[in-house]
């Protein structure tokens, strides 16, 4: 699969019709949002982080890049992964590891160390720098961090931002936790460039996110999470009845 191919799944879409990307954390999960039918798979870090015992933002760059790489090798559909802040990797050196493991698309940051906001304009350069390196052959996704870091003014502070990065030749900005409501202004200050929201529990269902302007909708660590809470019940029903067999060992 190529960038290409992912490039076009978010292109031509209906109003009420996002492309909707699961988060898979591992092989397995892949497999099964692929089985499910979905066109193309979106890593979370923060997923990934947790299944290898790792706090968000704590994994070591060659552990990620391995998941990121198991995920690829186990799924036939184009696979996006977040990198979060690129790992302090030089723009080429970035490019080379995500072509060495497969994905076809990154998510990349606007946080630095300390989850701090880096200069918009110095980041901007250097998401150039990583265009620059892949050329076409790379879906790059500029995530906007000002509602999570809790900038002032941060509706203005996203279209400033998203417009920087979007020149500076991102395929896509994702305004992580922008509420609902400022997504039309998202979407009319982006034009035609596709614009991703995070869907959440008790947020606006997928065609309502499409009609407010997302063309992609991605779930963080959100569905591990849910996965999560259905083995926390398994593991008590286990404990709590006593209709529970092992099977006999053969």
């Amino acid at each position: 699969m190529s960038a290409a191919e992912l490039r076009a799944l978010h292109r031509g879409r209906p109003a009420d019709g996002p492309l909707v990307l699961p988060g898979p954390w591992d092989a397995a999960s892949a497999r099964a949002f692929e089985e499910a039918g979905y066109p193309a798979l979106a890593t979370p870090s923060a997923g990934i982080a947790a299944s290898l015992g790792y706090e968000d933002g704590a994994t070591p760059p060659a552990e990620m890049f391995a998941a990121v790489a198991r995920i690829v090798r186990s799924v036939s559909v184009p696979v996006t992964a977040d990198l979060e802040d690129g790992y302090g990797l030089p723009a080429a050196e970035l490019v080379e590891r995500v072509r060495e493991s497969g994905a076809v698309g990154v998510n990349l940051e606007d946080s630095g160390p300390g989850r701090t906001l880096k200069e918009p304009e110095a980041h901007a350069e250097w998401l150039a720098e990583v265009r620059a390196a892949a050329g076409p052959d790379l879906f790059l996704n500029a995530r906007v961090d000002v509602y999570v870091r809790r900038a002032p003014e941060p509706l203005e502070a996203a279209i400033a931002r998203a417009r920087l990065y979007a020149a500076a030749g991102a395929d896509c900005v994702y305004p992580i936790v922008a509420p609902p409501a400022d997504l039309p202004a998202l979407r009319a200050a982006l034009g035609d460039l596709p614009l991703n929201a995070l869907a959440v529990p008790g947020g606006p269902p997928f065609p309502e996110l499409g009609g407010l302007g997302a063309t992609r909708v991605t779930f963080g660590d959100g569905l591990l999470q849910r996965a999560l809470a259905g083995v926390s019940a398994t593991a008590a029903e286990l404990l709590a009845t006593s209709a529970f067999k092992v099977p006999a060992q053969v």
